[in-house]
């Protein structure tokens, strides 16, 4: 039971410590706005390629800022499980 609880401390801890960099890596992805800033628009040279996705396929960009939240979900529904078989095991549950 102890080891149950403390791998999914360490997995909770280490899923929720990444939430924010996945955050960022999509947003960065998924972005409409370039480098500087400026807002992407068809037919402007993009150089750092901030707008390549965004550009190519919105729908693409839309679905991938679903990223984060999803993940943080993930990470919600591992704390659920190990807590339901950690309490199952001691037979309180």
């Amino acid at each position: 039971m102890i080891a149950n609880l403390i791998g999914g401390f360490v997995a909770i801890l280490i899923g929720t410590s990444l939430i924010g960099p996945v955050s960022a890596q999509v947003n960065i992805a998924g972005g409409t706005t370039n480098g500087s800033g400026h807002a992407c628009l068809v037919g402007e040279p993009e150089s750092t390629g901030y707008c390549q996705l965004y550009l190519t396929s919105t729908w693409g960009a839309t679905v991938l800022r679903l990223v984060p939240g999803f993940f943080a979900l993930g990470i919600m529904g591992i704390g659920v499980a190990v807590t339901y078989s950690s309490l199952r095991q001691a037979g309180i549950v």
